[in-house]
């Protein structure tokens, strides 16, 4: 997965929106507001996502490509290595479970304002 890849994923999700609130090299999608994935321009290769605290760790364990968020809350960020590593199902994986993450801890009016998959 590249950079173009990683974005076009990202849009694909239901309610997604890019922006660039941390300044014009540091690309964000949202959905509803809150950050499911961050990415670096200058360093296209990783990005960060959302993740459940216990599978935060577990990822890093399994996984030389999946390190603590850097610059983020490293209980529950995770930063990823698109080095060819991991494959591109579980990169999607673990945008996925971001978005839902994300996705959950939003308001129910926030929610159903957001098109279904």
């Amino acid at each position: 997965m590249n950079i173009e890849d990683l974005r076009d994923y990202c849009l694909l999700k239901p309610g997604a929106a890019e922006g660039f609130p941390f300044g014009e090299d540091v690309l964000v999608f949202k959905i509803g507001g809150k950050m499911f994935v961050l990415t670096v321009l200058t360093n296209p290769t990783t990005f960060s996502v959302k993740c459940d605290p216990e599978l935060a760790v577990e990822l890093r364990e399994r996984y030389n490509e999946v390190q603590p968020g850097y610059h983020m809350n490293k209980k529950m960020w995770n930063t990823i290595q698109m080095d060819g590593s991991l494959t591109r199902k579980q990169l999607c994986e673990m945008i996925d479970h971001s978005y839902d993450l994300v996705f959950k801890s939003l308001p129910k009016k926030v929610q159903a304002q957001i098109p279904a998959n």
